[in-house]
């Protein structure tokens, strides 16, 4: 099981991650979402498309654009993880295994 943190909350935990680049990419069902607010922020990858950010709120704190997902990925190399999350700036990632 794979855990995204911050400030002691979990922002989301799953056993179906997917490993890319570095990077622990959630499944959309596997968020606490009333820690997430939408970002205008998007940036772009050759090959996996636009990504968008949101916003992480914790008792009041904001932690701007600390994840990332792409809503709509760009190649089939992407799909399997079109939609998932991604997590930096001070979020913990954490293992079970």
């Amino acid at each position: 099981m794979v855990k995204a943190t911050w400030h002691g909350v979990v922002l989301a935990e799953s056993d179906s991650c997917q490993f890319i680049e570095g990077n622990h990419y959630f499944p959309p069902g596997s968020l606490t979402t009333a820690y997430f607010k939408p970002s205008s922020t998007q940036s772009e990858c050759p090959w996996k498309g636009i990504a968008s950010y949101y916003n992480i709120v914790v008792d009041g704190e904001v932690n701007i654009d600390a994840a990332w997902h792409y809503p709509k990925t760009t190649t089939e190399q992407a799909r399997p993880f079109e939609g998932y999350v991604a997590f930096w700036k001070g979020v913990e990632i954490s293992s079970d295994e």
